[in-house]
């Protein structure tokens, strides 16, 4: 069985703005692959060269055996970042539509679907009269309705409150459960971390991490206790800086943070922390992808920029690069 994608030395520029910089990529089939990094990392980009709405200025793109999406588009699901239907039309009209045009099995009940997102008492509507969050779900049914064995969501949270998020979220793994491929690309790194089989980080056009979640969470040892000391306790932070393996201690929401030294134990440190502070409360925080992304690209590249200005950034949903085109 051949990968669902495979992407070699493919690279974009936009004048002298280079988007995607000699990427490689394997996707398998039936994977659930999360592609994550800040807006304009070109994660966007990458996902616009694999459908064939941009091309590549060199390099090879393979999608579900062909050279190009537009060969095997009746199998590929599609949810843009930037959202789109016909607005005169109503629902049920453009989700039949669109089903027709992607080879949907005769019959597919639209009905039903709606009634799956809340939205029974749609489908007489003009799209233009439904709320952002409303006709993001109905993109995300067009999407799928025709059981597509790739299915692209570009975004697909952004918008949403917390109750819509979890349901849609739930759709789409019932679509991964039923065989298909699935490529989910978010700047909200925990979404990813939740969801994800497989995280590819892309920062400033450049592939940074490709690896399964166990392979990146064994490959970053925690570095970092939470503690939270019994009331009454003094001198906590030269108690614990004092420890040998301790790197620094920092105070924060009521609590003390102890970073441990390249090569720590971090049980050992733990067991030596008890026995100098007694604690309230103690947690070796383990890395999240954030701490990862942050990590590797502050070792790297983020000239002039602290960790902490990167997180917050990462958090806010951009950096100090430029919008993807």
């Amino acid at each position: 069985m051949t990968d669902a994608i495979v992407l070699e030395g493919i690279t974009k520029t936009f004048g002298t703005k280079v988007a995607v910089r000699d990427l490689d990529l394997v996707v398998p089939r039936g994977s659930l692959y999360g592609f994550i990094g800040p807006n304009g990392a070109g994660k966007t980009t990458t996902i616009r060269m694999i459908m064939s709405i941009l091309f590549p200025d060199s390099g090879r793109v393979e999608v579900l055996g062909h050279a190009s999406a537009l060969e095997a588009k009746d199998r590929i699901g599609y949810l843009p970042e930037e959202r789109g239907v016909y607005r005169k039309m109503k629902v049920g009209s453009f989700l039949r539509y669109m089903g027709h045009l992607k080879g949907a099995a005769r019959g597919t009940d639209v009905s039903r679907w709606l009634e799956r997102v809340g939205l029974s008492d749609v489908e007489g509507k003009r799209c233009e009269e439904l709320s952002k969050g409303m006709l993001q779900k109905i993109q995300f049914i067009a999407s799928v309705i025709h059981e597509p064995d790739l299915l692209i969501l570009d975004e697909p949270f952004s918008g949403l409150d917390p109750v819509n998020m979890r349901l849609l979220r739930e759709l789409f793994l019932e679509q991964h459960e039923r065989g298909a491929t699935i490529i989910f690309s978010t700047h909200v790194m925990h979404q990813a971390e939740q969801l994800c089989d497989h995280i590819v980080m892309i920062h400033d056009g450049d592939k940074v991490l490709d690896d399964t979640l166990p392979a990146i969470r064994a490959r970053h040892d925690p570095r970092l206790i939470f503690l939270e000391p019994v009331a009454g306790e003094s001198e906590v932070e030269g108690r614990l800086g004092a420890l040998a393996g301790v790197e620094g201690v920092s105070r924060a929401d009521g609590r003390y943070e102890v970073l441990l030294e390249e090569g720590s134990d971090p049980q050992t440190l733990l067991r030596e922390i008890v026995g100098a502070v007694p604690p309230a409360r103690i947690e070796l925080h383990r890395p999240t992808l954030e701490d990862v992304f942050v990590g590797i690209v502050t070792a790297s590249q983020q000239e002039g920029q602290a960790p902490h200005d990167l997180r917050a950034a990462l958090r806010a949903g951009a950096v100090t690069t430029e919008e993807e085109a």
